[in-house]
């Protein structure tokens, strides 16, 4: 029956795992785009509009496909038209993540059973917005209500995380993720009216190269203090040149002078940062992730209406392993090579990138990773290929699970969803004869990649 108890499962192993080891642990989003401002001021939504679709590109990109005018998308339409027109367009995308999504909030958050239709929406509209005004729906009572134990923000390097630090003593952690793509970013024209800000912000001049490392340097040890432990960095390709300081100091100080840089001096610059930043990780014992492969902005008519994080990024197909290759030996040759998650937009890298991984592997239990199916893998294929690609290249029962990568406070069911498939896809090597049935043994590993991977592997409150 569609999303009852045992969908995903399909034979007794999947539903025992599922229904008894992996279904009430606890939720480590251990990477998102929630607000911490917004977690803070636990301001109700107005209805399940903007709860659901404000920010969501995903949606915005499925409505589009579905004819949807952008006035109902991103522009001035009202709101019930904009939730009438996401149920007209998730009427149509059977088979697709966004509808077991939709579908699942609908069940698990809001306790709605009906499946949303254009014909249900005014009734659906009107039971959400019934609950979404009651105080249990709240941002924080609903991270509650999902049991989520601590949450990842992703968060400048300028910012003076003050809402972290408001949110000290809550029932669920909430620590920030270092991302300093902006300072990745010489190519664009507002990269030093930035540096500007990171130097306001860590009362250190960045007039060459070496300053600006040592300013980054000084916002990662006051995250660290503030509970942070990983990095997040958006890449879409490495040089696998050596590196080269005098060449990192001649492309800084070229575009302090506002010369014109090529694509290659671009990529040195952003990979010799990112080896340089990798070292400061490693000194801190933070996890470093790199999410590779996604082309930003392909529409321009979209970045000039909409703006960016709209729906117009997409899948890359350029080569990462000989990038990779060199940034990880030139660490580990130097032992500073940190925890690292990769994530590629592109499902053809994750054998290579499994096998790279294999190579630098030490002390740490999985001190590599293939990081979760992210975005347009997040599907229930996608999160079967990743499963199976990490168990057939490494070890599986190391693995630190699911996030949501979401803006979206509905979005937790995702972890169920995982939960199932992964559960059902165990089961399925017990039914063929590759695991033996013991559901203690399989369910301890079911639990730790559920949640006590994440909690050990990430050295939270240490």
């Amino acid at each position: 029956m569609f999303l009852d108890e045992n969908f995903v499962c399909t034979n007794d192993v999947a539903k025992q795992l599922y229904h008894e080891y992996a279904k009430d642990q606890p939720i480590i989003d251990y990477h998102c785009h929630l607000d911490p401002k917004e977690i803070y001021e636990d301001r109700p939504f107005k209805n399940i509009t903007e709860a659901w679709l404000g920010g969501d590109h995903y949606k915005w990109r499925l409505m589009r496909a579905n004819g949807v005018p952008e006035e109902l998308i991103t522009g001035e339409g009202a709101d019930y038209d904009k939730f009438a027109a996401w149920a007209e367009t998730i009427e149509m995308c059977i088979g697709n993540p966004l509808y077991i999504w939709t579908n699942l909030e609908l069940r698990r958050i809001f306790g709605i059973e009906e499946v949303l239709t254009k014909k249900n929406a005014p009734l659906i509209w009107d039971k959400a917005n019934q609950k979404l005004a009651e105080a249990a729906y709240s941002p924080r009572q609903l991270i509650k209500k999902m049991n989520v134990a601590l949450i990842c923000t992703t968060d400048e390097p300028i910012d003076e995380l003050v809402y972290h630090q408001k949110l000290k003593g809550e029932s669920f952690a909430v620590f920030p993720t270092f991302r300093p793509d902006k300072s990745f970013n010489i190519h664009l024209p507002e990269f030093k009216e930035y540096l500007q800000k990171l130097s306001a912000v860590s009362e250190m001049p960045i007039k060459d190269y070496p300053q600006l490392v040592a300013a980054l340097a000084q916002r990662v040890a006051y995250f660290h203090r503030h509970g942070c432990r990983l990095s997040d960095h958006s890449l879409a390709r490495l040089s696998s040149h050596a590196y080269d300081p005098e060449q990192l100091a001649t492309i800084f100080a070229k575009k302090m002078a506002d010369e014109t840089l090529s694509n290659e001096e671009i990529m040195l610059y952003q990979t010799g940062l990112l080896l340089d930043l990798m070292k400061v990780y490693a000194a801190y014992g933070w996890t470093a992730q790199l999410h590779l492969s996604a082309t930003r902005n392909n529409s321009s008519v979209l970045m000039r209406d909409v703006g960016p994080d709209s729906g117009g990024d997409a899948m890359g197909d350029s080569p990462l392993e000989s990038g990779l290759s060199r940034l990880f030996d030139q660490l580990h040759s130097q032992a500073k090579l940190p925890q690292t998650i990769l994530y590629s937009l592109n499902p053809k890298d994750y054998v290579s990138l499994t096998a790279l991984m294999g190579c630098f592997q030490e002390e740490t239990k999985g001190k590599l990773q293939l990081g979760a199916a992210w975005w347009f893998n997040d599907t229930y294929s996608g999160m079967r290929h990743q499963l199976t690609t990490v168990a057939e290249g490494g070890v599986l029962g190391n693995f630190v699970g699911m996030l949501t990568d979401s803006r979206s406070f509905l979005s937790y069911p995702r972890h169920e969803y995982f939960r199932r498939i992964l559960c059902q896809v165990i089961s399925e090597w017990v039914a063929d004869g590759q695991l033996p049935e013991d559901l203690t043994y399989l369910g301890g590993i079911v639990e730790k990649i559920a949640y006590q991977n994440a909690l050990s592997y990430f050295n939270f409150g240490q």
